[in-house]
């Protein structure tokens, strides 16, 4: 197969990745100088920067979440060729719990050289806490001063 560079190509290929979770061919889509950011972020990190900063936080994404398919999916183009939007729906269980993972997703995407670049994601923490039965701790996270 070969390397998608086109950025619609590129997460595609990244959310297959996911969705097969191999996290080290995911990885590998990153560029070494990624940007990460999660503006909706509670409890978790709201930025991560380089690829070896993302292999850390997605260690144990499958041992967290076991995404099962992506039932809504489309790829949207910008102005600038190198960013595309992508909104998606992600659904699972999530592993501790068992409960069921259905989470929507917007992500702002840029790519550069064929590899993730910049990776903004839009998501819910209160989802997120909700199927890993955490939301008490979400809560008191909230209350926590900066």
């Amino acid at each position: 197969m070969s390397t998608p560079t086109a950025p619609a190509d590129v997460i595609d290929r990244f959310t297959a990745l996911l969705l097969a979770k191999d996290m080290a061919g995911a990885i590998d889509l990153l560029a070494p100088d990624v940007v990460f950011e999660a503006p909706f972020a509670a409890g978790t990190p709201a930025r991560v920067d380089g690829r070896e900063g993302m292999r850390e936080y997605l260690a144990d994404y499958p041992d967290r979440v076991d995404i099962t398919g992506f039932p809504a999916y489309a790829v949207h183009r910008t102005a600038d060729p190198a960013t595309v939007i992508a909104e998606f729906t992600a659904e699972g269980r999530t592993v501790r719990t068992g409960e069921p993972y259905v989470m929507p997703y917007i992500a702002v995407l840029t790519v550069r050289d064929g590899l993730i670049a910049h990776y903004r994601d839009y998501w819910s923490p209160v989802l997120a806490a909700k199927a890993a039965g955490e939301l008490a701790v979400l809560v008191e996270h909230l209350g926590e001063d900066s």
